[in-house]
């Protein structure tokens, strides 16, 4: 016998997997609770059980991916601030994070929302804040640390996450938002740009010795 705990989990679960789909099949604005309740094979009453509006539906969707990523990566964000060899640690970083934001999903979510961010502001700033903002903010933590053990020279810990992020992001990304194909780079290209990226941002923010004037790494 199925507990109703189990039950409930498979009905949650369903509800997102179809939710996901649809939205980016169809966009947000053009996605409604009956749709979603159709596609998982529940009642709207039964959506509506777990998700008090479409927002909430989305909200979740959106968390439960940067949920999954932090998950993933867990081990490298820990031990970051802590690194004994900084340059290989952050072009593993770099790669993971450019080939997880690259995800032809994530790619198609972040198109419809900027496409229905004037319809939807509320959202892009959702998305922002559990995405990008977030990001930049753990890699600040990790900055701040890094100076303080000499390993980084960052008057600015914030503006340096910025940076580092958008020189892994940025050439692939933007290809990505005006192009729609799905192969548009192989995996040792991105390798090629997160490595760059960090050479890059060592370039800049690597600690300088006094006497050789050359980047720590």
């Amino acid at each position: 016998m199925v507990s109703v705990t189990t039950a409930s989990a498979r009905k949650h679960a369903a509800i997102l997997d179809a939710a996901r789909e649809l939205f980016l099949r169809n966009g947000y604005g053009a996605t409604s609770m009956d749709d979603v309740a159709a596609r998982a094979a529940v009642s709207k009453q039964t959506v509506y059980k777990h998700f008090a509006d479409k927002e909430g539906l989305f909200t979740e969707i959106i968390s439960g991916d940067v949920a999954q990523d932090r998950a993933e990566s867990h081990a490298l964000i820990e031990s970051m601030p802590d690194s004994t060899d900084l340059a290989a640690d952050l072009r593993e970083f770099a790669r993971y994070h450019l080939g997880n934001v690259m995800q032809p999903h994530l790619v198609r979510l972040r198109r419809i929302l900027i496409g229905e961010a004037d319809r939807f502001p509320h959202l892009a700033r959702l998305w922002y804040r559990n995405g990008p903002e977030r990001s930049c903010a753990m890699f600040a933590e990790w900055f701040t640390a890094l100076g303080k053990r000499g390993l980084l020279d960052v008057p600015d810990p914030m503006l340096a996450a910025q940076n580092f992020n958008w020189l892994a992001l940025s050439i692939p990304l933007n290809k990505a938002m005006a192009d729609t194909r799905e192969d548009l780079f192989t995996p040792d290209e991105l390798n090629r740009y997160a490595d760059e990226a960090v050479r890059v941002f060592l370039a800049a923010y690597g600690a300088r010795s006094a006497s050789s004037g050359k980047a720590a790494t």
